[in-house]
């Protein structure tokens, strides 16, 4: 199995979706965070916003990590502050900060702009992107392929974002799956573009049944809803994000045994860089939390490096993702 660590790399400012007015203090907390990457020997993705990717102080820090071939490098892109700003985004600035909402065209100049700046500022040209708030289309993946881009990251597995304007992504499983820009959730083998999903899934076997079960009780009455929490309490539903942000060291350890049990062959850790420094994001709200942020993290590398999963930067997952695993047959079913 292989490791990969998404972090959106990012301004402050959770839930303004504002085009200026932006801080970066969370950036300077990078530094430490990497220290303990480099303690297990893994190199992180950082997934950078337009705000973060033509700020001096920020490129100095994340280029010096960066020339020493102790990171990635990869997109995300906040539309509400990337360029060029249209207007007419200020119309509805929730809906609009999915970028999936916007015109094809103002989305590829969004995508291009922020590929531009991060291509003059690191002197590197990125494949990996995720969008911002995952606001994820096909017309966002048309836009990675005409700038040649390799990897998307997009995918929340078992997520319905319809209520915050967004993709519905209930019928996606964490498998790595290749897939062209016209059918952004259907397997291709001779797709140019690879799908590396956000680890979200249950600590129990079968995560398609699990998934028909919770999205069924969601349908129904408040009763309904009300058993998913018994259920839960139960040990018997239990869907676990790969993320410090939401779940405890000891489930997302339990995520990944059940994934190599089910024969996953990657997992991909995510959270948000201002996560890093308390007050910025619902998840961590104190100097404690602080600390409890980055002992999960600690511990999941740990346990990690006990199983033998091979930390991988997002950019190689074309090579020791895809094609080992097309090699070998291994890859099963997205939708299984």
């Amino acid at each position: 199995m292989k490791l990969i660590i998404t972090i959106d790399t990012e301004e402050d400012n959770w839930g303004h979706y504002s085009p200026t007015g932006h801080t970066l203090d969370n950036v300077r907390r990078i530094l430490s965070l990497q220290q303990l990457f480099d303690d297990y020997h893994v190199r992180p993705t950082y997934l950078l916003t337009y705000t973060v990717a033509e700020d001096a102080s920020s490129v100095s820090i994340l280029k010096s990590v960066f020339d020493k071939d102790k990171c990635d490098i990869g997109t995300h892109c906040h539309p509400w502050n990337t360029p060029p700003i249209d207007p007419l985004e200020a119309e509805n600035r929730k809906r609009n900060s999915m970028l999936s909402n916007l015109p094809s065209e103002l989305q590829f100049k969004k995508i291009n702009c922020l590929h531009e700046t991060i291509q003059k500022n690191f002197g590197m040209e990125p494949i990996g992107f995720r969008s911002g708030r995952w606001g994820y289309n096909h017309d966002t993946a048309k836009s990675l392929h005409r700038l040649g881009y390799k990897i998307d990251s997009s995918v929340l597995p078992y997520t319905d974002w319809s209520q915050e304007y967004g993709p519905d992504f209930t019928d996606l499983n964490p498998q790595p799956y290749r897939f062209s820009p016209e059918n952004i959730f259907q397997e291709s083998p001779n797709g140019p573009l690879l799908e590396i999903p956000a680890s979200v899934g249950y600590l129990q076997q079968n995560f398609m049944w699990c998934n028909w079960l919770s999205k069924t009780l969601k349908r129904e009455p408040v009763k309904r809803l009300r058993l998913i929490g018994i259920l839960h309490r139960l040990r018997l539903l239990n869907k676990v994000w790969l993320s410090p942000e939401v779940s405890n060291s000891k489930d997302m350890i339990k995520l990944a045994r059940r994934m190599i049990k089910n024969n996953y062959k990657v997992i991909n850790m995510f959270f948000h860089s201002p996560s890093l420094k308390a007050g910025l994001t619902p998840f961590v709200k104190t100097k404690d939390d602080e600390r409890r942020f980055l002992q999960q993290i600690r511990e999941v590398l740990s346990f990690a490096q006990d199983e033998g999963i091979e930390p991988i930067k997002l950019s190689q997952a074309v090579e020791d993702v895809l094609y080992s695993e097309e090699s070998s047959g291994a890859l099963p079913s997205i939708y299984s």
